[in-house]
């Protein structure tokens, strides 16, 4: 059984008809809005699968980024902190998500000029990494990490070397163990952790989520999946190619608590 990253809730977007207007450095080509439907219609099911009750909220007219909650708010058991998203596009989004989630955690909230992100941020127990990226600024790391030691955690801010966002590159599997790529390969961990590495070429693949003793990895890295399969992971694929295009992966899709 997988240690840690166990949840009951999670809020999830969906995409609007203008998903393909938001902020992206991919060359992968315009995303597919129906496929886009579909594959999210898949990672909502695939969270219900596991046991989290999803509040599925509707698009938001004028802000096609705002399909990745998990930028707007950085969850813990103790406090909600609502974001200061780093784009200007993106300001906004957040005021929406608040209300949410007062419903179920005390609320704090970064303020100007800082910027936070919240795929610049892992959890991993009771640390986190703080990411500082063109989208989370060291003002905004400063004010997260003060009030996530007002609750009793530590944590540590570490330059995002590549990629979007810090999960981009590093996400926490549960059991002390960190997926990483090789950028991100000399990243200080706390004593007792392990890494598990990406081969070059499957950087996307970093980006998986895990979720109540369950692995959710992007679809068609093959290489990856068998390193999780030898480290005794409970996999599920999902195929996020559309989200991909729009610099997005599996964690930025929900906010989980």
């Amino acid at each position: 059984m997988v240690k840690g990253m166990m949840f009951t809730h999670a809020i999830t977007r969906k995409p609007g008809t203008d998903f393909a207007s938001g902020l992206t450095s991919s060359k992968l080509g315009p995303p597919d809005y129906q496929l886009m439907i579909e594959q999210h219609t898949a990672y909502v099911n695939t969270l219900t699968l596991l046991g989290l009750a999803v509040i599925e909220l509707e698009p938001l007219p004028g802000y096609p980024d705002a399909y990745f909650v998990e930028d707007t708010a950085i969850v813990t058991p103790d406090v909600a902190v609502i974001t200061r998203p780093g784009a200007r596009s993106r300001r906004g989004e957040e005021k929406t998500i608040e209300p949410v989630l007062a419903q179920y955690r005390r609320v704090e909230r970064i303020h100007a000029p800082g910027s936070v992100d919240g795929g610049d941020v892992l959890a991993m127990e009771g640390h986190f990494l703080i990411g500082i990226s063109h989208r989370t600024n060291k003002q905004g790391a400063q004010q997260l990490g003060r009030i996530l030691e007002k609750y009793g955690n530590t944590w540590s801010s570490v330059p995002v070397k590549a990629g979007l966002h810090l999960k981009s590159s590093i996400n926490y599997l549960g059991n002390n163990t960190i997926l990483v790529t090789r950028e991100f390969s000399d990243l200080s961990l706390p004593e007792g952790y392990e890494k598990i590495m990406v081969d070059d070429g499957d950087e996307y693949a970093a980006n998986t989520l895990a979720l109540n003793g369950t692995i959710i990895m992007p679809a068609g890295f093959p290489k990856t999946r068998k390193k999780l399969d030898e480290a005794g992971y409970e996999i599920i694929e999902l195929d996020v190619s559309e989200t991909r295009k729009m610099d997005g992966g599996l964690t930025c899709m929900s906010l989980r608590f």
